[in-house]
């Protein structure tokens, strides 16, 4: 560790690291500096002038290079003739700092006056009121009244839409740059900067579609003032009438903390609706930041559509009864099948639901399988990321490799972090079969075609590829694309041995991170509850089928197939899905912002979510509904509380031994300090008082762990294979995940509609000439023994034999495979 430099500022004596900026050093020992350019996360700029400080620095005498003492034996200190940026200085030793003078407060109200002169001062109906830090700097540095006359004032267009997501109000744009900044620097999306000069300079965006960025709307939190506004928020609510409440995002395995705002409304009969969702700061898991998709994608809680009563079917028709005729007819057709009970659980299912659901099925000698098109999470529990694990940690001398897995699209903040890793000297490693964003930021990109992951694994075991054996801190994250459940099961095997080999497991900032396609799917594998090698066959031998949280039947249409077979189904869900209007019993379930409970991350972090807004009157807590279904049928399940259900779990599953509600409720000081009445300084994310959760312990950390078996070294015979695709006149149609899919809990948000995946297949041009295909012209593919006419779109960066289509999107596709692809000569209805 470096010598930390000592200095005072007002008085106060604080120590801090070399290169510390002088309005961060104030700000550790509690001394507010105004900022509006400056943001502790982006590199300074020193552009507002609102930092201005007086900085004198000990006298050194140019002969001996000491410095000059005064009569009481201290340095003599020398103030400049000008005041200094307190966001572009760094700290010295001794030097001292004002922040606190006439000279510095006269300094303040001039850079006020100047930023106020084209101000429109619409603070009555600003959306930024009550949490506007030139508001709140004016009010407690700027002259009384001003010099200005308003018909002087310079007018710009005001609520002008940079995009459909994000709206500016370029009067109000006092020209700090953050937003500019944040999308070079942060995100890498350059799509905002500055027209014309002077007193004319404006922000506009230069993309198409406007201000195409997944990470826009960290740009509202971060502008010092009301010119950036959110779509949904805007004109909605004013800060002082909101309620904040701890929540999580359950998009994907990154685990997000939001704080989700909150107000009664007239209009919904005094209910509590949702007026926006922020960021809550968790350096070890998002930082300060949100994607756009866990930022807009709310909707689903509040929508009209969602299932509000019990249904059991009659004839051919699902119709609404009471939860006790519900619950007496699943426990009825439970008793009467005599087969096997298969229980389904969807990776979006919090991790008391699926102890509560394992333990009905065990009870029953019944079975739960994991809906996942993924493998691997057994191995993850044995080396994935220990206590003590931060991506934020690792920099020069580690080693990070990606394969198989599009972050920028699946885990948004993992793709932040880890180019922010890169940025530190972390050596970066990316492999797959066609570009990604993460690519820009590699060291090393390896590209291997489908179906030669596990070669790729193979070379770094020869030693091909140093950096891995070298490194200080190594971790794995691992994604599906191109392969099947079994094909990323041996890719999560190959990765363990890796690990194992190169000694990277068992200790913090080391070990494998699988990229699932949802919030808790490495929960149930820590509950041990895995994904069937043939689901079909599962679905269709049970004897009550019990679904909860999944689709099966809108995801695959050979599951849809399968389903028919099973005697009696029951489903739990939000809204009627396909699978649920296959059921004989439906029962309505809340969504998480209703309820509380728990999710365990990709990074095997587990943290607690909270209720944000009231429940709709019928419906129920999955953990509740499977409690009360067993008292129906003589089984004792506790029922009462997630945190009574926790407890049982942890003590049932070694890897959660120790955690309680209260510990995962715990907090620490955590840097940079945002969230507090100064929002000038980090933006308007909310502090951290509801917990930072905590990461399980790895098995490979307990006594008397032995290493898994070796991987057989080749994928399975049915994967890719371009030479049997091109001989028997087949592509490899290759499902991708893209961030703003037509999942269940995407759609019902009209925000996103624009932005959500379309169906369209993606060729290189030399596999679309293969099957006389042109760009734009609809090609028709057969799923499911139904045909679909899809759009064509021809791409060089692909590779050759494979055709990519958004998974999600519409279509019934779930798992890579062999298609055949014609051009379309007639209209085809599906």
């Amino acid at each position: 560790m470096p010598k930390e430099i000592t200095l005072t500022i007002d008085g106060q004596t604080v120590s801090v690291p070399p290169g510390t900026l002088v309005v961060d050093a104030a700000k550790k020992i509690g001394i507010d500096i105004p900022v509006f350019c400056y943001h502790p996360k982006m590199e300074p700029v020193g552009m507002c002038r609102m930092c201005l400080v007086d900085i004198g620095r000990p006298m050194i005498d140019r002969a001996s290079g000491q410095p000059v003492m005064d009569e009481n034996g201290n340095p003599r200190i020398q103030f400049g003739p000008k005041l200094d940026t307190a966001c572009t200085t760094p700290v010295t030793d001794g030097m001292v700092v004002i922040t606190q003078s006439q000279k510095v407060a006269s300094a303040r109200k001039d850079v006020l006056e100047f930023l106020l002169t084209s101000h429109p001062l619409d603070c009555p109906i600003c959306d930024k009121g009550g949490e506007c830090p030139l508001q709140n700097l004016t009010m407690g540095y700027g002259p009384a009244e001003s010099r200005f006359i308003f018909e002087e004032k310079m007018h710009l267009a005001k609520h002008v839409p940079l995009g459909e997501l994000i709206y500016l109000d370029r009067e109000r744009c006092i020209q700090c740059a953050r937003c500019v900044r944040f999308e070079n620097e942060i995100a890498d999306d350059p799509v905002l900067g500055f027209s014309q000069r002077g007193r004319a300079l404006q922000i506009v965006t230069f993309s198409q579609p406007g201000f195409d960025s997944i990470f826009s709307g960290n740009t509202t939190d971060i502008c010092p003032v009301g010119a950036l506004t959110t779509a949904d928020f805007r004109f909605g609510a004013r800060p002082w009438e909101l309620k904040p409440a701890a929540s999580l995002c359950n998009h994907c395995p990154v685990g997000c903390n939001l704080t989700v705002n909150v107000r009664r409304e007239a209009a919904q009969g005094g209910k509590l609706v949702i007026k926006r969702v922020m960021p809550r700061q968790n350096e070890n898991v998002n930082e300060i930041w949100l994607c756009d998709k866990g930022r807009f994608a709310y909707h689903y809680a509040e929508s009209p559509n969602r299932l509000t009563r019990p249904m059991v079917r009659r004839g051919d028709e699902l119709v609404t009864v009471s939860w006790e005729e519900a619950l007496a007819a699943a426990a009825d057709g439970i008793r009467s099948t005599g087969g096997e009970l298969v229980a389904l659980a969807g990776g979006r299912l919090p991790n008391e639901d699926l102890f509560t659901l394992r333990r009905l099925a065990d009870t029953l000698g019944g079975k739960v399988l994991l809906s996942t098109c993924m493998g691997g999470g057994d191995l993850v529990s044995q080396v994935g990321l220990t206590p003590g694990s931060n991506l934020a940690d690792l920099g020069k001398g580690d080693a990070i490799l990606v394969i198989a897995a599009d972050l920028h699209q699946q885990a948004p903040l993992w793709w932040l972090r880890l180019k922010a890793a890169a940025k530190r000297g972390a050596s970066l490693i990316v492999a797959g079969a066609r570009p990604t964003r993460l690519e820009r930021f590699a060291t090393r990109v390896i590209r291997y075609r489908y179906g030669e992951e596990l070669d790729v694994i193979q070379q770094f075991l020869d030693g091909k590829f140093p950096e891995f054996s070298e490194a200080q801190n190594a971790v794995i994250f691992y994604g599906g694309e191109g392969m099947d459940m079994l094909g990323t099961s041996a890719l999560a095997q190959a990765c363990t041995g890796l690990l194992i080999q190169t000694g990277h497991f068992s200790r913090p900032n080391n070990g494998l991170v699988p990229v699932w396609l949802h919030a808790n799917t490495q929960g149930a594998w820590e509950l041990g509850i895995h994904p069937s090698g043939n689901l079909a066959r599962n679905l269709a031998e049970a004897g009550t089928l019990y679904i909860v949280a999944a689709d099966p039947a809108g995801d695959d249409p050979t599951l849809a197939e399968a389903m028919e077979k099973a005697s009696f189904i029951i489903v739990q869900e939000l809204f009627l899905t396909e699978t649920a209007r296959k059921a004989h019993v439906v029962f309505p379930a809340q969504a998480h912002f209703e309820r509380e409970g728990t999710f365990t991350s990709g990074e095997r972090r587990v943290q607690r979510f909270y209720p944000v807004i009231e429940p709709l009157p019928e419906t129920r807590p999955d953990y509740a509904i499977l409690a009360q279904l067993g008292e129906k049928l003589g089984l004792p399940l506790e029922g009462r509380a997630p945190a009574l259900i926790f407890r049982d779990l942890a003590t049932s599953v070694s890897s959660f031994r120790g955690l309680d509600y209260t510990r995962l409720a715990e907090t620490a000081p955590q840097w940079p300090i945002v969230g507090r009445g100064d929002l000038y300084y980090g933006g308007t994310t909310y502090e951290n008082r509801e917990g930072l959760g905590c990461t399980l312990s790895a098995a490979s950390q307990k006594e008397g762990w032995h290493p898994p078996a070796t991987w057989a070294g080749r994928m399975p015979e049915h994967t890719f294979d371009l030479d049997r695709m091109n001989a028997e006149g087949l592509v490899w149609l290759v499902p991708v995940v893209r961030l703003y899919d037509h999942g269940t809990t995407v759609t019902p948000s009209t925000l996103l509609r624009e932005r959500l995946a379309r169906a369209e297949v993606s060729l290189h041009p030399a596999t679309a000439e293969r099957f006389n295909l042109k760009d734009g012209q609809p090609a028709r593919l057969q799923l499911g023994g139904k045909e679909y006419s899809v759009p064509v779109r021809l791409d060089e960066t692909l590779p050759e034999g494979a055709a990519l289509i958004p998974r999600s999107c519409g279509l019934p596709v779930s798992s890579p495979h062999g298609v055949k692809l014609e051009p379309v000569i007639r209209e085809i209805v599906s």
